[in-house]
């Protein structure tokens, strides 16, 4: 007890110090997060738009694919780009394994189907009253979905944080795709593992504390937009 007691205490003073070693990583598992964040949420947006507007044969079962996709575990993606950007893939004269880019293309790919799950039940709950209305008063199709789209923002806004909360925190894709290369592609929650094998707890438990308030303060943020989309 004694030593987890003094492991804690440790921990805190290395992150109230602004440890170099610590910043650096805190600083790559933002950069990435935020990065794929974006980019899924570039994708998934429109794409849950087109999906809840649109009818067409299978729309259930795309809908369905989409939520099975939710629980897809990180090792499965890691593998699946592993294998496209290996240097016996597809992608592999491009050399992006073990970089800040795999990442990110792994990241990406993991919180698609949550962006985009989440933007079609943001839709749902607005009433098709107001895209008909639109329509009636001359309005294209791009005009409505915007009008749409101001109405469902806090829904949407929800689903972006919600997936960037999914990233920030996962482990398999940063560790097969990154290498936990140190000051380069080493993110919070690879720098933990490693630290945790070294039994070395320090760094590790200052990086959960560190990860468990961005965690708490995603969550807070995203109860508070589906809050607003609730009202």
């Amino acid at each position: 007890m004694d030593f987890l007691f003094d492991s804690i205490i440790s921990a805190i003073l290395l992150a109230v110090s602004l440890d170099t070693e610590l910043l650096s990583i805190v600083a790559v598992s933002l950069k990435v997060s935020s990065s794929s964040t974006l980019f899924a949420g570039m994708i998934g947006v429109p794409l849950g738009f087109f999906i809840a507007f649109e009818s067409f044969k299978g729309k259930q079962l795309v809908i369905t694919c989409l939520n099975t996709l939710l629980a897809l575990p990180t090792v499965v993606i890691g593998l699946f780009v592993y294998a496209l950007i290996s240097r016996r893939g597809i992608f592999g004269p491009f050399d992006l394994l073990y970089s800040q880019k795999a990442i990110i293309i792994g990241q990406t790919m993991l919180i698609i189907p949550v962006v985009t799950i989440f933007t079609i039940a943001a839709i749902s709950r607005i009433d098709e009253r107001y895209r008909k209305t639109a329509m009636t008063l001359g309005a294209n199709r791009l005009q409505a979905a915007c009008i749409v789209m101001r109405e469902a923002r806090f829904g949407i806004v929800a689903a972006v944080i919600a997936a960037f909360g999914r990233v920030i925190s996962e482990v398999g894709i940063s560790m097969m795709l990154g290498g936990n290369a140190k000051g380069f592609t080493r993110t919070m929650t690879t720098a933990m593992a490693l630290e945790y094998d070294k039994g070395e707890f320090t760094l590790a438990i200052a990086l959960g504390f560190i990860l468990l308030f961005l965690s708490f303060g995603m969550n807070l943020l995203f109860n508070f937009f589906q809050g607003r989309t609730e009202t």
